[in-house]
């Protein structure tokens, strides 16, 4: 096989990896993200995430994970929109920031 066929079937299951994995670590996101602003009675907006980072990182076993930051925006009353972003390694929360309420 020609080096430009393997390389290029090798750059397109990597790509392939990338997208089914980051699909896997935002359902992760989007389900904690769910059960903490019930916890909070918080209103998630829009019911989404967006990604604002990724960058390789080391998982507490020592392993080679992508670590993402998803910023989303939720609401406290229905009629404001404050910001928040949750962090993961893999498919694991790692952190959860939410906005503090104004004086």
């Amino acid at each position: 096989m020609p080096t430009f066929e393997l390389l290029s079937l090798l750059l397109l299951g990597g790509v392939l990896w990338l997208w089914i994995d980051s699909l896997k670590a935002r359902e992760a996101a989007l389900r904690e993200l769910r059960t903490a602003c019930a916890a909070e009675a918080l209103l998630l907006l829009d019911d989404t995430v967006a990604v604002s980072a990724i960058r390789p990182r080391r998982d507490y076993e020592g392993r080679l994970r992508l670590q993402r930051v998803y910023d989303f925006e939720y609401s406290d009353t229905g009629n404001n929109r404050r910001k928040g972003a949750v962090t993961l390694i893999g498919d694991r929360v790692l952190t959860l920031y939410l906005e503090p309420a104004p004086d």
